[in-house]
């Protein structure tokens, strides 16, 4: 893409999408920075700092009604008369045990589908919203955070990592949809940045002393958790300038072509490979005897 473009972020009191607005506005294009409401403040209080160094600030929680999501998208659209990228960043971290879901909980029905909702139905209901006017030009690019997660094994954060699997999944079926109008998809497979991410504000740890069998493995987490905080190899400052060069097609990534799924991050790329090569293998294995379900010629009706 070239010109100068609009882009939406969501989620850009910190980390990744604070960085982007930042690495937007370097690069000469306008942004519109959205947050939600927290701790007694507005979604446009909470990024003051953005709009002082140049965005446009709207409040957005993508869990809004799709009504409230449409309202909103057709305001963001009035203040530059149209957006060209929306980055849908806005999440959170859930890092207890799936049985756990289910048990001694406040508002446990609530959990897993907030993050649900969070991560798959708000960034799905905000990139329809956007959609109909995207359309219309024949052009646009739907960006989505996701992550490597859904690629490796381990225990808990099982909300988490199904969130972001699912979402992958409709907007790999999305991104075959609007390809004929214009409109590019792509998830982004972050791996682990130095953020907020896995800080006690934003990561929720639902192990606490729920089940007794599980109470090991949460200790054993929290103390991951506690530790991978702030030490994460990821640099948020580095990924945002390359997600900007390579929306735009500049830079390093002059000439390549924004794919369905991007990983963003050297441990993205080892876990993202990892999980092809398992996978390749159980194929390897299984094919031969596991393909002898398919009717022979002259069998069935």
């Amino acid at each position: 893409m070239t010109g100068q473009l609009i882009w939406l972020i969501t989620g850009c009191s910190s980390g990744i999408g604070e960085a982007l607005v930042r690495a937007i506005l370097a690069k000469g294009d306008k942004v519109i920075a959205t947050a939600r409401p927290k701790n007694g403040l507005s979604g446009t209080e909470r990024l003051s700092t953005l709009a002082h160094v140049g965005a446009a600030v709207l409040e957005l929680d993508v869990t809004f009604s799709q009504e409230r999501l449409m309202e909103i998208a057709k305001e963001a659209w009035e203040i530059y008369g149209h957006v060209d990228v929306v980055m849908n960043n806005a999440g959170y971290m859930d890092a207890g045990t799936t049985e756990e879901y289910k048990y001694e909980r406040p508002r446990n029905t609530e959990q897993l589908t907030n993050i649900i909702q969070t991560h798959v139905f708000g960034p799905l209901n905000l990139s329809r919203a956007f959609l109909p006017p995207m359309r219309n030009r024949m052009s646009g690019t739907l960006l989505f955070a996701g992550a490597a997660s859904p690629y490796t094994t381990g225990p808990v954060a099982s909300g988490y990592a199904g969130s972001k699997a699912l979402l992958e999944s409709m907007v790999q079926k999305m991104a075959c949809e609007v390809e004929p109008f214009g409109v590019r998809c792509c998830v982004l497979i972050f791996g682990h940045y130095r953020t907020n991410h896995l800080s006690s504000e934003n990561c929720v740890c639902s192990g606490r002393k729920r089940i007794p069998e599980y109470e090991e493995l949460d200790i054993l987490v929290q103390k991951i958790i506690k530790e991978g905080h702030g030490t994460q190899i990821g640099d948020p400052v580095k990924a945002a300038r390359f997600i900007v060069d390579a929306v735009r097609g500049e830079g390093l990534c002059l000439g390549k072509e924004l794919p369905m799924r991007l990983p963003v991050g050297s441990d993205a790329f080892v876990e993202v490979r990892n999980h092809c090569q398992e996978v390749l293998k159980i194929c390897d294995e299984w094919e031969e005897i596991a393909s002898k379900t398919s009717f022979l010629e002259g069998e069935g009706s």
